[in-house]
């Protein structure tokens, strides 16, 4: 079995894929405070609720874009299941041009939902991923990353308003009724998330207008927070909540992992 590992600034997605099948997965804070023990007995404990053996995974692949935890969590792992992870980064050798002017700069994230995208969608693609940040991967049908956007997250706009804000309180980010609230939490909700589905189809609408070759690109999201964006947006076609594990998969096969 495969340990597939999504390491972001907020959280940490693990899948555990039997064959080409993602079995389960689980998310977890980003914790940089933890040491690899404390990831070790975590790791070990979800696959035990799971009904798996750490003895069951033979291989572990992993993304990441939070250094400071990216060590102990490594070695948590090890210490866990017996493999270290592989870690995607823009010099690993797979089937994806970075056709960027800093390509070293390019999050592994970014790189397996490349991956992800080019093998599962076969066609010009723009990905929008809604995490810490909300990014937008501009990808070829033969699976070149052209570039793309990087937008303010969800939360963190929401988190940001509240703390810079005296008077406005944190708030659940709930699906909004209307767009005029009534009340200073539906004013929040409406204004961050109808906010961020209006900024996404007019930052996509502008890629769009640039896309070279004149092809229209499949608009698809993934990440913790499209659900709560993507049933507000007239530009996003499709939810694959699990690209970025699945682009790990892709990439542990295409390693021999």
């Amino acid at each position: 079995m495969l340990l597939a590992i999504d390491i972001g600034n907020t959280e940490i997605t693990l899948g555990l894929f039997e064959g080409d099948q993602l079995a389960t997965e689980w998310r977890l804070t980003t914790a940089t405070k933890r040491t690899p023990d404390e990831w070790a007995t975590i790791i070990t404990s979800y696959l035990s609720h799971a009904g798996h053996s750490t003895q069951e995974i033979t291989s572990s692949i992993g993304a990441s874009v939070a250094p400071a935890v990216t060590e102990c969590l490594s070695s948590g792992v090890e210490k866990s299941v017996g493999v270290r992870p592989v870690l995607v980064d823009c010099n690993t050798n797979l089937p994806v041009v970075l056709d960027v002017d800093e390509p070293f700069q390019v999050g592994a994230d970014r790189i397996v939902n490349t991956l992800a995208a080019s093998k599962l969608y076969g066609r010009d693609t723009i990905v929008v991923d809604f995490g810490t940040a909300t990014t937008f991967d501009c990808i070829t049908a033969d699976g070149t990353f052209i570039g793309g956007v990087i937008a303010p997250g969800l939360q963190a706009a929401a988190d940001e308003l509240s703390q810079r804000a005296a008077k406005l309180p944190a708030t659940e980010l709930l699906p909004p009724s209307r767009v005029i609230g009534r009340r200073t939490e539906d004013c929040i909700r409406s204004g961050v998330l109808y906010g961020s589905a209006d900024a996404v189809d007019g930052i996509v609408r502008r890629i769009k207008a640039e896309w070279p070759g004149g092809a229209v690109p499949y608009v698809v999201a993934t990440g913790g927070l499209a659900g709560k964006v993507v049933p507000l947006s007239q530009e996003v076609e499709a939810i694959e909540p699990n690209l970025t594990l699945l682009g790990l998969k892709f990439a542990a096969d295409h390693l021999g992992l």
